[in-house]
C-alpha cells in the first residue's frame, strides 16, 4: 500500500473512531442487555435490578429527544475544543456539528414469537424491512473541506496529522491489524476527547475499580451454577430434537453467525439471490424454531432473568457504596 493511501485510510478510520473511547459507557450498557432507548421504553418490571438501579446514570430516564439533544451538545463542545487545538497548531478549523442524531429501530425483533421466528429465525439472513428501499438521508458536508482542498499536499498531511495524529507504523498496528488507541498520539481529536472525559464518571480513575468489577461480573455471570444447570436442560432438549453438541443457549444462534461470517469471508464478488444464503436461511429458521421450543419447555427466559436478578441484587449489595458514588456522579454529569 502506498504511503498516501495508508494515510488516507488512517484519516478515514479516525473520522469514524475519534470519540469512540467514550464507549466505556456503551460497553457496560450492552453488557447489561439494555440501551438508553430500551430502558426508556421498558417498564420497571422488565428491567433487571442493576438496569433499574443505574437507569438514570446512563440516561435511561431520558426521552429519545433528550438523548439526541445531549449527544449533540457533547459533540458541539468536543468540536469547539478541536477548533481551539487546531488554531493553536496553526490551522483553520470550523467545528463540525451534527443534528438529528441516529437511532436504531430493531424493526419488531421478536425472538420469542413463534410467528416471527418461523419467518426470520434469528433475524440474521432474513429480517424485517430488508427489502424496503432505504430513504437517503441528508448528506453531511465537512465544513472544512474547502479549506483542506486549498492546502498543498504537505500542508494537508500536516493538517490531518494535527487533527488525528500520525499514521501508525506497521509495528504499531500489529499483525492482526489491531491498534490500541492513545489520546496522546491522536492529535486534536484525541486531546479533545480526553478533555471531555475529565468529568466522565465512566472513565474517571476513582470509578475504575467499579467499572472493572461490573465488566467481570457480566463476563462471568454465564458461569453461575444455576444458569449452567438451565443451559444443560436446554442442551438436553436440543439433543433430543436432533441438535446435539450445544452447551449453552447462545451456542445455537452463534453457530449460524459463525457460518454466515465464514461465508462472507470466502465471498470474492456479489452474488444476487445467493443460494448459499438461501440454504443457510432455511437452516437458521429450523434451528431457531427448535431453540424456541426448548426455551419454552425449560422456561429459559423467565428462569435466566430470575437468576440474573438474584446475582445482580447481590452485586448491588456488595458494591453499594461504590455504585451510589458512581450513580451520583453520573447523574450530575448528565444534567
Amino acid at each position: 500500500m502506498e504511503a498516501a493511501e495508508a494515510a488516507s485510510d488512517w484519516r478515514n478510520m479516525n473520522r469514524h473512531t475519534a470519540g469512540a473511547v467514550a464507549g466505556a459507557a456503551a460497553l457496560l450498557i450492552a453488557l447489561t442487555g439494555c440501551t438508553p432507548a430500551d430502558s426508556d421504553a421498558a417498564s420497571a418490571e422488565e428491567q433487571s435490578p442493576l438496569e433499574a438501579y443505574l437507569a438514570a446514570a446512563w440516561g435511561g430516564d431520558l426521552s429519545e429527544e433528550e438523548q439526541t439533544a445531549r449527544l449533540e451538545k457533547e459533540n458541539a463542545e468536543r468540536e469547539e475544543l478541536v477548533a481551539t487545538c487546531m488554531t493553536e497548531e496553526g490551522f483553520e478549523y470550523i467545528p463540525a456539528t451534527y443534528s438529528g442524531g441516529v437511532s436504531y429501530d430493531a424493526g419488531g425483533y421478536e425472538p420469542d414469537s413463534r410467528e416471527w421466528v418461523a419467518q426470520y429465525g434469528y433475524g440474521m439472513i432474513n429480517y424485517p424491512g430488508q427489502d424496503e428501499p432505504v430513504e437517503p438521508g441528508e448528506e453531511w458536508v465537512d465544513p472544512n473541506q474547502d479549506y483542506v482542498a486549498s492546502l498543498s499536499e504537505s500542508e494537508m498531511n500536516a493538517y490531518y496529522e494535527a487533527l488525528y495524529g500520525p499514521t501508525p507504523t506497521e509495528e504499531e498496528m500489529g499483525d492482526d491489524g489491531a491498534y490500541e488507541w492513545d489520546w496522546t498520539q491522536s492529535g486534536c481529536h484525541g486531546w479533545a476527547q480526553h478533555e471531555m472525559e475529565g468529568d466522565n464518571p465512566f472513565t474517571a480513575d476513582e470509578h475504575q475499580p467499579l467499572m472493572d468489577a461490573m465488566n467481570e461480573f457480566y463476563m462471568s455471570i454465564s458461569q453461575a451454577p444455576e444458569l449452567a444447570e438451565l443451559d444443560a436442560e436446554w442442551a438436553a432438549c436440543m439433543d433430543e430434537n436432533g441438535y446435539p453438541g450445544f452447551t449453552a443457549q447462545s451456542d445455537a444462534s452463534n453457530s449460524i453467525s459463525d457460518e454466515l461470517n465464514a461465508h462472507w469471508e470466502s465471498v470474492t464478488e456479489y452474488v444476487e439471490n445467493d443460494p448459499v444464503l438461501d440454504e443457510l436461511g432455511e437452516r437458521e429458521i429450523e434451528l431457531a424454531l427448535v431453540d424456541l421450543d426448548c426455551r419454552e419447555k425449560t422456561e429459559y427466559r423467565a428462569e435466566s432473568r430470575r437468576v440474573t436478578a438474584v446475582l445482580e441484587e447481590q452485586f448491588i449489595e456488595d458494591h453499594k457504596a461504590e455504585l451510589d458514588a458512581f450513580k451520583a456522579a453520573a447523574e450530575q454529569a448528565n444534567r
